[in-house]
């Protein structure tokens, strides 16, 4: 299996665990960039504001096809209780080219039944996979081992 982790990240948390995730399968991992600066208390309501009218965010481009490889893992933030807007944007211009797909997400804690199915939805594919970390989680180290049996399911081709 070859796959390909591809993450936006505005506060570095959602980016660590895609790094953990790359690092646990060794695979390539592309960060989804924003052109739209979201630091300070202006870019986060602006980007819950965003996601919550389910809005598309100019992005860069990217380096990496997703159909060179086997399954797309795709990382993002809740914000408002939706996935970023980043990659909102990032499914809607490659969703016909991903061949599996699996997600995990960051959150401060809420239920995320919303915002994995608006996931599957947007992709058009059942995942593959899904793994739910929170920001204090990975904020004291105690996400690793879920990292570890979510690539250990996602390799074995488990739901």
């Amino acid at each position: 299996m070859k796959p390909l982790v591809v993450y936006y990240s505005r506060t570095g948390i959602t980016k660590k665990v895609a790094e953990s995730i790359s690092k646990e399968l060794g695979c390539d991992s592309e960060e989804i960039i924003s052109k739209r600066g979201r630091n300070g208390p202006f870019g986060f309501m602006y980007s819950g504001y965003e996601s919550y009218r389910k809005k598309l965010a100019e992005i860069g481009e990217t380096k990496n096809d997703p159909s060179a490889y086997d399954l797309v893992i795709i990382g993002t933030p809740i914000w408002a209780g939706r996935m970023s807007s980043p990659i909102r944007t990032y499914i809607t211009k490659n969703k016909d080219r991903f061949p599996k797909v699996a997600f995990f997400v960051t959150c401060g804690g809420m239920d995320l039944t919303k915002a994995m199915a608006e996931l599957e939805d947007l992709c058009g594919k059942k995942s593959a996979g899904t793994l739910t970390v929170t920001t204090e989680e990975v904020s004291k180290d105690k996400y690793l081992q879920s990292v570890k049996d979510f690539a250990a399911k996602i390799s074995k081709g488990e739901n």
